[in-house]
């Protein structure tokens, strides 16, 4: 075997092994590292007062916005919200951001020396400890069997199925925005995937697929909300579950039930995301090339692109929201502008600027709401 060849396989092993490592801790239990796109390096509270902390000065610490501060160490470790910068002291290596809220419940308050790490998901558990919004855990029918979920009722006979990106993020990704649903009176069912923690294993690696194979789990979510109730419903997805929305959309049986789809920081040029994931794993640059050649050529059939957008149930493409930004660093922002030009009739494209992947919501909460509201309120 040639020096040349062995150096591609071993490229394509890293590259086979990075969406899989991102949720590594997810699936095993352990402490979950930060969603793709952030870094699980940590910073130190250097002081609190009341309404403030400090913080070491990064590019994550300056980012605009709402995040969550989790401790490295404890059981429970602290965890704290954090909103927007109030100070960045001349001369100093920190930055002042605003405390919006502690959660004793889950650890105790962060305190000066204290090393943290900044993450999108602002909570942790599910819609009642982490909300104290009642919800059920249900399980929904699925070709591999039960699928965990929440289900949170309302008065609504349209419904959010919301699709957690794969990227090292779990369901828990979904209660940033579960407040604004419960304003809206839409009922909620949050479906867990193959190779989720509770849900059955898949006989493949689905985490490398970027969400293609999951729309079978969004399909039988889809099935199990109109078993339940529901008349239509809006697929509302993250990184590579907006992935999953759009192959839903395309694949399922049941898409003239989907009156919308919402796509937050959608994967639509997987090449681009593969080679940025190797990046950050360390797959040396000259290899990338061939280590995208082998892993695409060891892909299932299913491995692609997300299809083009289909016609809905009267000839007209489904109506697509995507909240996406230039300062996406896995997936490119390019691939949505394209999506929304070649598709002018049906996609609303909202950019969000200097918001990582998949922190969307984080970077201004309230535009991002407001334009979701719009959005959804025709189609209730």
């Amino acid at each position: 075997m040639g020096r040349r060849t062995t150096a591609a396989m071993t490229a394509t092993a890293l590259l086979g092994a990075t969406a899989a490592a991102a949720v590594v801790a997810v699936r095993t239990g352990r402490k979950a590292a930060a969603p793709v796109g952030f870094t699980t390096a940590a910073v130190t509270v250097h002081a609190t007062a009341a309404g403030r902390v400090t913080l070491t000065r990064t590019l994550e610490t300056l980012r605009p916005g709402v995040y969550a501060l989790a401790a490295t160490d404890g059981d429970p470790p602290a965890r704290a919200v954090v909103g927007e910068l109030l100070d960045v002291p001349a001369g100093e290596h920190t930055v002042v951001r605003r405390l919006v809220a502690t959660t004793p419940d889950q650890g105790p308050p962060l305190t000066p020396g204290s090393r943290v790490t900044l993450t999108p998901q602002l909570y942790r558990g599910d819609p009642r400890s982490a909300l104290g919004i009642e919800h059920q855990d249900i399980t929904v029918p699925s070709e591999l069997g039960p699928l965990p979920a929440w289900y949170v009722p309302n008065s609504r006979d349209i419904w959010v199925i919301a699709l957690h990106g794969g990227l090292g993020a779990t369901r828990e990704q979904a209660l940033n925005l579960l407040p604004r649903w419960q304003r809206d009176q839409l009922p909620v069912l949050v479906p867990g995937y193959r190779g989720d923690p509770g849900a059955p294993r898949a006989g493949e690696d689905t985490a490398r697929l970027l969400g293609a194979a999951q729309w079978h789990d969004a399909d039988a979510a889809v099935r199990h909300a109109l078993h339940l109730g529901a008349q239509r419903v809006i697929l509302h997805g993250w990184s590579t579950g907006a992935t999953t929305a759009l192959f839903t959309a395309a694949r399922s049986p049941l898409a003239h039930r989907i009156a919308g789809i919402v796509l937050d920081s959608p994967v639509l040029d997987r090449a681009a995301t593969r080679r940025a994931l190797a990046a950050r794993r360390g797959v040396p640059t000259p290899l990338l090339p061939l280590a995208l050649a082998g892993a695409q050529g060891g892909l299932v059939p299913h491995d692609s692109d997300p299809p083009p957008l289909t016609a809905g149930p009267h000839g007209t493409p489904i109506p697509v929201l995507i909240l996406h930004g230039p300062g996406d660093t896995i997936a490119p922002w390019d691939a949505s502008r394209e999506l929304a030009a070649r598709h002018p009739e049906a996609v609303v494209l909202h950019t969000v600027r200097q918001a990582e992947h998949a922190a969307m919501w984080n970077a201004d909460p309230a535009g991002y709401e407001e334009i979701l509201r719009r959005f959804v309120t025709p189609l209730m």
